[in-house]
């Protein structure tokens, strides 16, 4: 059974970082594709990030592209979200999601991903 838990959600400054984490702790979690979604209050959860296994290819939202940087550390199990010059409307619940099938691309779509971490909160404010 795969399970992934989240952590470094917490309050930042806006123009200021935070950097998420997830641990996959599932069966060939290096070999499967990783995602980050958010989910703001009121609004549908949404794509943020997503990387392949290799950690080479990565896809970004427009609204973060350029801030925020996704990479993984397959000896560690663990993909990261380094969250650069925060903006109040990066306020949200951040999930950690990975696909089921292995060697899997990045699809920007929460159907896609069969296994899902619980979210560590991320809220902006001055």
């Amino acid at each position: 059974q795969v399970q992934l838990v989240e952590s470094g959600g917490g309050l930042g400054q806006p123009g200021g970082s935070l950097r998420l984490s997830c641990v996959d702790s599932g069966r060939s979690s290096s070999s499967r594709t990783k995602a980050w979604f958010r989910q703001a209050p009121g609004k549908e959860r949404e794509f943020v990030a997503g990387v392949t296994k290799s950690g080479d290819n990565a896809y970004y939202a427009d609204s973060v592209k350029g801030r925020f940087t996704i990479s993984r550390d397959n000896a560690k199990n663990t993909v990261y979200l380094q969250m650069n010059n925060l903006k109040p409307d990066d306020t949200a619940i951040y999930f950690c999601a990975s696909r089921g099938m292995v060697y899997g691309t990045v699809v920007p779509t929460a159907n896609a991903y069969d296994y899902w971490g619980q979210g560590t909160q991320v809220t902006v404010s001055s």
